[in-house]
């Protein structure tokens, strides 16, 4: 199984959103996989230190991958609208 499949739907200063795409027999989620998608967003230049992640997840409910002050995983939260 690879990584987790996820697309950016929307660039703010503040915030990015991202949604959870699947398929979810040959990808993990972004919820199983959020460690990586970080790591990837940062990575590729997509997320900076400071802005919030929200997602929309497998379920298509919007959430929010919580990040440390290092920019690192730190947990989830729900989302409120984006």
């Amino acid at each position: 199984m690879s990584s987790a499949n996820y697309v950016i739907i929307a660039r703010h200063p503040d915030r990015l959103i991202i949604r959870d795409m699947g398929p979810w027999d040959q990808f993990k989620t972004v919820t199983n996989a959020a460690e990586i998608v970080v790591e990837e967003l940062f990575a590729n230049g997509d997320l900076a230190r400071g802005q919030r992640l929200l997602y929309y997840d497998s379920e298509s409910d919007l959430a929010e991958i919580v990040l440390d002050e290092r920019g690192r995983f730190a947990g989830f939260r729900p989302a409120g609208e984006p």
